[in-house]
């Protein structure tokens, strides 16, 4: 599986973010954090500001919903221009419908957990996803540390993908840096959100090509990679 960087635009100058999705055009997709001050504790922004980044990139758009009732908000981020659509399974009252109904408008769907929302209970679930993320930090704010208590379970989920023979990316956010983001790539991630660790550097396109080295040095030697 190949090593995607999605640098995320919640550790970027808000008043200029055109220019910081084209500082780091060489990333596989920019993640776009959904905020709602209800379901995590942090506003930020919503459909409109997609649709004027959907215009100003050509990167496309991985938008995360922390947002209470993405069953009906979802889709219209899909209509605004995200090629990627994460809702919470906490949060979403029918789970298997609504990543369809992302899917069925053209975007690839996707699933995250909370830090201690355990991946066992939604492994029937899988096969209907493109992605599932995995939070390492709990969502609301930019800039926390990465909790390494959530290895295991990113290496549970490989797992279960691996059993169910899925072509699924596991994607990891939170406190992702190049002093973390090799245990994550070795635990089995294979998409990384980073946001303070690209955009704090001067040169944000150099951070990502560091991150995604490691990243793909740690890949090259993990025993779950064998054989991809």
């Amino acid at each position: 599986m190949a090593v995607q960087i999605s640098p995320s635009i919640l550790s970027a100058d808000f008043a200029r973010l055109a220019d910081e999705a084209k500082a780091v055009e060489g990333a596989d997709w920019l993640h776009v954090d959904v905020m709602d001050n209800h379901f995590v504790p942090n506003l930020t922004l919503g459909v409109p500001v997609v649709e004027s980044l959907s215009r100003a990139t050509d990167t496309p758009l991985d938008c995360h919903l922390m947002i209470e009732d993405p069953d009906r908000w979802a889709p219209q981020y899909v209509e605004a221009g995200a090629s990627s659509v994460t809702f919470h399974v906490e949060a979403a009252a029918a789970p298997v419908r609504l990543a369809r109904e992302i899917r069925a408008k053209g975007a690839r769907a996707s699933m995250a957990l909370k830090p201690a929302t355990p991946i066992e209970p939604y492994e029937d679930l899988l096969p209907e996803l493109d992605m599932l993320l995995i939070m390492t930090v709990e969502p609301g704010f930019g800039g926390q540390a990465f909790l390494d208590i959530m290895l295991p379970k990113i290496r549970r989920t490989r797992e279960l993908i691996a059993k169910h023979g899925l072509e699924l990316w596991l994607q990891v956010d939170g406190g992702v840096a190049e002093s973390t983001i090799e245990r994550c790539a070795e635990a089995g991630a294979d998409v990384f959100v980073a946001g303070s660790a690209v955009y704090s550097q001067p040169d944000p396109a150099a951070a990502v090509r560091a991150l995604r080295a490691k990243a793909e040095t740690a890949t090259a030697s993990a025993a779950w990679a064998c054989g991809h």
